[in-house]
């Protein structure tokens, strides 16, 4: 989002210093031009000067913070990590995408940030994660508005558990559908995008990385008992982010995972119909558990630091695969050390 301004300075064709209080569409839209060119190479500018037109400020304000400047595009918005991501992601100064089959979470979850952080911060688009002729359509909107992407937080998920032989086929395809598929149809809708907003930024002489980041999990870096279509459908994405890190790495695109432990407090755990809570208590997951609670204080005591995965540890090593220019193809464990890499 830019807000183009008309400046007093000398022409530096003419000489003359024109005093525009009702600028020409014409030099309006060239100027714009160039300063969305230069915004998507990640060149820092607060006015530009073209010769016949003038000087002209730039009003870029939304573009402040640790991740200031970027849009950054999160499946699974409307609720639970992905709502929160939007939310601490807007805070570090970035632009958001709330994409979500829930339209009107997202939509509600975009208002409260627009709210927050101005109007044409956040925008709510419908997204069913598995399906290219829904994120297509989407990325139309989002293009229109933002003018390109810069990180793609895939983070819709879904989760049904049950040993081998009581999970429903249904239910198994359910799984691999939106946390598997939804992952490479979200990855197959952006790449070209960034791949050409990398393109142009190398073109001025200002190349620059663009983002992948999965929001995967603790299960898909060791089994999990009877949560076997999940375990399998993170599995998979770990395979796909180290393909997708090799194959996008030469169009200046990074693809990372980060893998967070159990979110007790958010709804894929606490919903009283489908959450994990209760989901697991039914699957008998938990040896001797009878309530809720007590399947909620055994996962509890499997980490070491004490405590449920939160938010704000998730957006923590998000920003860092964004800021390491030295890292594609990984998954991070945010796991508070009860999953540990070899």
């Amino acid at each position: 989002m830019l807000t183009v301004l008309p400046d007093g300075a000398q022409d530096v064709a003419t000489g003359s210093c024109p005093r525009l209080t009702a600028p020409d569409e014409p030099c309006r839209e060239a100027v714009e031009g160039l300063a969305r060119q230069l915004e998507v190479a990640g060149v820092g500018f607060s006015q530009l000067e073209l010769a016949g037109i003038g000087r002209w400020r730039i009003d870029r304000s939304m573009g402040q913070g640790r991740l200031g400047g970027r849009v950054a595009l999160i499946t699974g918005a409307a609720q639970g990590f992905g709502r929160e991501i939007a939310v601490q992601l807007a805070g570090l100064g970035c632009r958001v995408v709330l994409a979500d089959v829930n339209l009107a979470g997202a939509q509600a979850a975009a208002e409260a940030l627009n709210a927050s952080h101005g109007d044409g911060w956040a925008l709510a688009v419908a997204v069913d994660v598995a399906s290219p002729e829904s994120f297509d359509e989407a990325l139309g909107a989002v293009l229109d508005q933002f003018g390109g992407v810069d990180l793609l937080v895939s983070n819709a998920g879904v989760v049904r558990a049950g040993s081998v032989t009581d999970l429903t086929p249904e239910d198994f395809d359910l799984v691999t559908r939106v946390n598997y598929r939804g992952y490479f149809v979200a990855v197959r809708a952006l790449a070209p995008v960034m791949a050409a907003q990398h393109a142009g930024a190398a073109a001025v002489g200002v190349p620059r990385w663009f983002d992948v980041i999965e929001v995967n999990s603790k299960s898909g870096l060791t089994g999990s008992r009877r949560n076997s279509a999940y375990a399998g459908s993170k599995f998979g994405g770990i395979g796909l982010t180290q393909s997708f890190a090799l194959e996008l790495v030469d169009q200046g695109i990074k693809v990372n995972a980060v893998c967070p432990g159990n979110y007790l407090d958010g709804p894929l755990w606490t919903d009283p119909e489908r959450g994990l809570l209760r989901q697991y208590l039914a699957a008998g997951k938990v040896p001797g558990a009878t309530t809720v609670d007590d399947v909620r204080r055994h996962y509890e005591r499997q980490v070491p630091m004490g405590r449920g995965c939160l938010p704000v540890d998730v957006v923590r090593a998000i920003c860092y695969c964004v800021e390491q220019a030295y890292e594609t193809g990984q998954a991070i464990p945010v796991t508070g050390g009860q999953t540990m890499l070899n």
